[in-house]
């Protein structure tokens, strides 16, 4: 006598690549950079300087995002 194998439960989800807490952080942080540094530009600043203060400010948005989301 064959037994059938029974078949077994959903195979488990890959887990996601990001979590939805560090997508919004990253999201909160890239707008925080590009307002700065169009804010900046707009301001007189050349473009390269506007690009490196919305890097810093996107930079240093990411631990305060982080714990005001928490």
């Amino acid at each position: 006598m064959t037994t059938t194998p029974t078949p077994s439960p959903r195979p488990e989800p890959e887990p996601a690549f990001l979590s939805l807490h560090t997508a919004v952080v990253l999201l909160g942080a890239l707008f925080a950079g590009f307002v700065a540094g169009e804010l900046s530009y707009l301001g007189g600043v050349s473009v390269p300087l506007a690009v490196l203060a919305g890097l810093g400010a996107a930079g240093s948005a990411v631990p305060g995002l982080r714990e005001l989301i928490r």
